[in-house]
């Protein structure tokens, strides 16, 4: 586990104003596929990743925005899977939400156990994200939230999309905002025109209480994507504005659907391997 002294430097938990270069376009995406409507209750898949925790504080910004200019008026609560790993101890998380008064929900599953006593799971990381997801879903029927916000960025999305071409001849992405085939719950994700250096750099300069990952079960998928994390990197040089082409290009696949199996979804998550970064 995470030793205690990491953490005992960590500021008082208090809400920070998120920066106009990462609320513009959070804002931007949340308008512009309605993603969240008045009384909605929005579940947070909170990893304690720099991307869920600045889009922790960036949904608690949106609220007073919503209500004070639209007249939109919903609730916000968080989830966290935790599955039992050595390598990962969101705990420090749990008086981090109390100190904020966000309404949390801890669970405990012991994925990684559970796919090795399966003996033939073929990805770790497929298998983690399809039994975090259930336990997710499981959690906000429960509790009665009706969407759940996801913290992928556009970082993410152009990896995915280039992922799927190289491995499968297929133009796909993530969804922004989709129903699930029951037809109960939304899945949205906010952040998708916000850069992950923007919000790295909000997470470090608010000192937010980022929780370090090191996944034992994850391997050839972590690999890959770092590769053409590199790739685009490397192109980005050439062309400064490669992610917003990236965007324009991918607009025409993460537009809503609705209530029906997200195929290109599903297979953006296996690469992806977890589910809330």
């Amino acid at each position: 586990s995470v030793p205690k002294s990491t953490y005992k430097n960590a500021p008082k938990p208090k809400w920070h104003a998120p920066p106009r270069k990462i609320l513009k376009p959070f804002v931007r995406a949340v308008m512009d596929f309605k993603m969240i409507q008045d009384k909605d209750k929005v579940l947070l898949c909170l990893s304690g990743g720099k991307d869920s925790l600045s889009l922790l504080h960036l949904l608690r910004q949106y609220q007073f925005m919503a209500k004070n200019t639209w007249g939109i008026n919903f609730e916000l609560g968080a989830v966290t899977i935790d599955p039992m790993t050595e390598a990962y101890n969101p705990e420090p998380l749990i008086p981090y939400l109390a100190e904020l008064g966000v309404p949390y929900f801890y669970e405990r599953q012991g994925i990684l156990a559970q796919a090795e006593a399966c003996g033939e799971v073929a990805s770790i990381c497929s298998y983690c994200s399809r039994m975090k997801r259930g336990r997710i879903y499981t959690t906000a029927r429960a509790k009665g939230y009706n969407v759940i916000a996801m913290g992928q960025h556009l970082d993410d999305l152009s990896e995915s999309f280039l992922m799927s071409v190289f491995h499968n001849g297929v133009l796909r992405t993530m969804k922004a905002n989709y129903t699930i085939e029951k037809g109960d719950l939304r899945v949205i994700r906010p952040l998708i025109y916000v850069r992950e250096r923007d919000l790295r750099e909000f997470a470090e300069t608010r000192r937010l209480p980022v929780i370090p990952e090191n996944c034992p079960g994850c391997f050839e998928a972590p690999k890959e994507r770092h590769r053409v994390k590199q790739l685009i990197a490397q192109q980005e040089l050439l062309y400064p504005n490669l992610l917003r082409s990236f965007e324009k290009a991918m607009s025409p696949l993460y537009s809503k659907s609705k209530a029906v199996r997200n195929v290109a979804d599903e297979e953006a998550l296996k690469l992806d391997g977890i589910l809330g970064v």
